[in-house]
């Protein structure tokens, strides 16, 4: 009997032990986010052109661009992060100030107008949240986002799954997204009066601007009736360790666009149209046409190899086609060099190509009779390289603060942005991260 009662107690005491280890490994597991996080992003962005699609494939591109955002990040929990990103973006551009470009002096496609058109505010909420299971090799993630401008307002859902294999060295995720967008549409301004409720020439418009050229001008212009686009997309990846030093991965994305995809504001002309002018601008005449539905896919990978600790190569490929008749290629390397414990640089490359849309046709190339069309030069065939350098600044410990906050990082990168065409683009870009003590 005394050896049956040791036994009961030796297995209670085992137990005991064994609940108190489990419960001591779900209260101290590590948290996914130890502390609040904030980043905050800015950027300056100008561009510069002779081929605006708002002027019909002619005229200045030039654009300016100031974009700030703030990213805050919240541990709910030991599982669980809420993650509230809040954007605002400014531009001036000369490009679409010439929706209207008859409101001040003489119109020329190549000059800047005053119109309420040159420039614009973008603001952008978007709210997520994820959850990663105990042994962190489940992670769900939903999100909610809202964006408006001037002319456009978008609401997007989306959410996210994940799972890790193989002592975590395997990841296979899969993820999607909706986007319900609404048009205001802006026309050009001279074709405005050829609307439903429109005079036509009879419009004051007209009667106090003087046409030259083609004195019959009768635009092939008809009001959207639906004004909505939906966007609807599917994403899959798969990240693999490859060695100690290696790692891979391939991402395929599908996206499926339904409604209005064509831009209300953008020119297009005819070759088979007698042009017709008002001061030295070119009247439209017709805006860009182009199918209510487009089908998007793009093929990826990654491989990141780390050399040394001072520096790793991380290459990029993607192949990009579309039920528009576009494909393109996509390739990049960027060389992190850790120059000291805080400090990396970052130099990279980047080429791009593609074909044109079947619908893109130059400046009064398009046809009368045809039935899409556009001259937008982003849909055209182009190729581009990008260079960039940065410097990366990294502490770990959050020494320096502000308020309660520790300054983990700061990244600031400059990219110069080229096309074979007469485009060209730079965008600065700074990112500073703070973690609460």
């Amino acid at each position: 009997m005394k050896n049956i009662i040791l036994i009961i107690c030796v297995f209670a005491f085992v137990k005991a032990n064994a609940q108190n280890r489990q419960d001591s490994t779900t209260v101290y597991k590590k948290r996914v986010l130890e502390t609040v996080e904030v980043d905050f992003l800015s950027s300056y962005y100008s561009q510069d052109g002779d081929n605006a699609a708002v002027s019909g494939g002619i005229g200045t591109e030039e654009l300016t661009d100031v974009t700030s955002a703030f990213i805050i990040s919240i541990p709910l929990n030991d599982d669980d992060v809420l993650t509230i990103d809040a954007g605002v973006s400014a531009y001036t551009s000369a490009s679409s100030s010439n929706v209207n470009p008859f409101d001040d002096g003489p119109a020329d496609p190549y000059q800047a107008s005053s119109g309420a058109s040159s420039s614009d505010l973008w603001a952008n909420l978007t709210g997520s949240y994820s959850h990663s299971s105990n042994d962190r090799n489940t992670i769900w993630s939903a999100k909610l986002a809202v964006s408006s401008e001037y002319d456009y307002f978008s609401l997007g859902v989306g959410g996210s799954y994940t799972k890790l294999f193989n002592e975590k060295n395997t990841e296979v995720s899969i993820s999607g997204n909706v986007y319900i967008d609404t048009w205001n549409a802006i026309y050009p301004s001279e074709l405005r009066p050829f609307g439903k409720e429109g005079s036509g020439l009879n419009n004051s418009f007209f009667t106090q601007n003087t046409i030259t050229g083609n004195l019959n001008y009768s635009p092939r212009f008809n009001e959207f009736n639906d004004e909505g686009r939906n966007s609807y997309s599917l994403g899959f990846s798969f990240s693999q360790i490859l060695h100690k030093n290696v790692q891979g991965s391939l991402a395929l994305d599908l996206i499926q666009q339904q409604g209005l995809l064509s831009t209300p504001f953008q020119r297009v002309y005819f070759s088979d149209v007698e042009d017709s002018f008002i001061d030295n601008f070119q009247l439209a005449d017709a805006i860009e046409r182009l199918p209510d539905s487009r089908f998007k896919v793009a093929i990826g990978g990654r491989l990141n190899w780390y050399l040394n600790e001072i520096l790793t190569i991380r290459t990029f490929y993607r192949y990009y086609f579309d039920d528009w008749g576009i494909n393109s290629h996509t390739a990049s390397i960027a060389l992190p060099i850790k120059i000291t414990g805080k400090f990396t640089l970052y130099p990279s490359y980047r080429i791009y190509t593609q074909t044109a849309a079947d619908y893109f046709r130059p400046h009064e190339a398009a046809l009368s009779t045809d039935e899409f069309y556009t001259s937008d030069y982003d849909l055209s065939e182009y190729s581009a390289n990008q260079f960039g350098f940065g410097v990366s600044y990294t502490d770990i410990f959050a020494k320096a603060h502000l308020w309660k906050f520790g300054l983990k990082s700061i990244d600031l990168k400059f990219y110069q942005y080229d096309r074979d065409t007469s485009f060209s683009s730079n965008i600065i870009t700074a990112g500073f991260k703070f973690a609460m003590d």
